[in-house]
């Protein structure tokens, strides 16, 4: 090869390199656009998709982009509150414990691993998903837990309409109210934080500044 066609090869692959690099910044951008300003702070593309691989994984389907974009606007407002807060992280022992209950609600360990390679997860995204849903969960839990009132006369209607009522349809002797009564109650107050939490974040939206860019990201 002579040496102006070698300079010319080497130019030309020079080029192609950083063509090559550019391409991949710019898919790089894609994967991390902004789909949604809040406040001071962003929500980014790539976020969305790993809740809807995530959801894909536990659910078998995921939500609609819309439906995922105003989840995690819900927890931005959850967690910013609980950071703040300096609330204490999940620990290594709660993470492994929430696991193995993921892994449980599966039929087979095998249906476990062919369900996390479909939907594109690894071990690292679903532990950290597991870690951020545990932070949110609890700090939801610790503030909202100690308001929440519970009516005797409700926990002994649950028991009637619920515990007794499914126990005889299955030809089962029921539990006694005794034996019922601390799951019943723990069940009440479940839902007394989620109905508080729901309360509590829509009042936080309707004060933010929020700007919503899905469309303009694309799908």
């Amino acid at each position: 090869m002579r040496p102006s066609a070698q300079h010319r090869f080497v130019a030309v692959l020079a080029a192609l390199v950083l063509l090559a690099g550019w391409e991949h910044a710019r898919a790089q951008e894609v994967v991390d656009r902004i789909v949604v300003r809040v406040e001071n702070d962003v929500i980014l593309l790539s976020e969305l998709r790993a809740l809807s691989r995530y959801q894909r994984f536990v659910d078998g389907k995921p939500q609609s982009d819309t439906q995922i974009l105003d989840r995690l606007i819900d927890q931005w407002i959850v967690r910013t509150e609980a950071d703040t807060a300096r609330f204490t992280h999940p620990s290594d022992a709660e993470i492994d414990g929430s696991l193995d209950r993921l892994k449980r609600s599966f039929g087979s360990p095998e249906e476990y691993e062919a369900r996390k390679k479909e939907s594109g997860q690894s071990d690292a995204e679903v532990r950290a998903m597991i870690a951020s849903q545990l932070y949110l969960s609890s700090y939801l839990d610790s503030r909202f837990r100690p308001v929440v009132q519970i009516d005797p006369q409700e926990i002994e209607k649950i028991y009637q309409e619920t515990v007794v009522k499914r126990a005889k349809a299955g030809g089962q002797e029921p539990p006694t109210l005794d034996a019922a009564r601390e799951a019943i109650q723990e069940f009440l107050v479940q839902r007394g934080i989620s109905a508080q939490a729901e309360q509590w974040i829509k009042e936080s939206r309707d004060r933010l500044h929020v700007d919503k860019l899905l469309t303009e990201a694309g799908k």
